[in-house]
């Protein structure tokens, strides 16, 4: 048994109720090691089907897998990989008004999403209904992490109040999502447990290119038109 780690753990663990949205680089990541843990129930969320592009990053896949649905083939793998967790996986997209159904009841929600749009929506569901939230983004040999708890601490609005004006295809280097993704299992891992401290009012940056990883103070908004009075 691992120090620190006890049968409480993993039984809340075991009882947990995780959904991972976007089944990409991060999500792949993240589901994996969620699943290996022992996670009782992931709700798996995407609406892509796999590309052959997607395999030097998305690990859930082979060439085997290309063109199904994402959500599918990943709640396939991950069954391979741990049967006694309940899975399913839902081929649709996040929206604003099938976020709350998506989200509710769950004890942590992953967002692994590759658009701040997106990303948006699920924050402010998550916000609505006190689900907490481990934020990951990722972007050539970047990325960062950061864990929304409604109540506690910053929302992603907060931190990222505008949606960034992205207009082209973003490139990403295979282990960097993995990276990232692993760590957002951490984060959801702790929310669930209640062990440790988890990112709240942190963002953790990490660069690939200088292998090093450094935090910044994130600060609630009193302003926010999701969690703060402009809400």
């Amino acid at each position: 048994m691992l120090k620190g780690f006890g049968m409480e753990a993993q039984r809340r663990l075991q009882r947990a109720r995780v959904v991972v949205v976007g089944l990409g680089g991060l999500g792949s990541s993240a589901s994996i090691y969620l699943t290996a843990a022992g996670a009782g129930n992931l709700l798996l969320v995407d609406p892509d089907v796999v590309q052959l592009s997607d395999l030097n990053r998305q690990i859930l896949y082979c060439e085997g897998d290309v063109g199904r649905p994402k959500a599918k083939s990943a709640a396939e793998s991950l069954s391979r990989l741990n049967p006694s967790v309940g899975l399913r996986g839902l081929a649709f997209a996040l929206t604003e008004e099938n976020a709350e159904d998506i989200v509710g009841g769950a004890d942590v929600a992953v967002d692994a999403l590759d658009s701040y749009a997106a990303r948006y929506i699920l924050n402010e569901a998550c916000v609505r209904l006190g689900v907490p939230m481990v934020h990951g983004a990722v972007e050539g040999f970047d990325g960062q992490v950061t864990t929304v708890i409604p109540g506690r601490g910053p929302c992603l609005r907060c931190i990222v109040p505008g949606v960034p004006d992205i207009r082209r295809e973003v490139p990403v280097l295979g282990p960097t999502p993995g990276l990232i993704g692993c760590i957002q299992a951490m984060e959801a891992i702790k929310v669930i447990t209640g062990i440790g401290k988890p990112l709240v009012g942190r963002m953790l940056i990490f660069s690939g290119k200088e292998m090093r990883f450094e935090e910044i103070e994130v600060k609630r908004n009193p302003g926010c038109p999701v969690c703060g009075r402009g809400g």
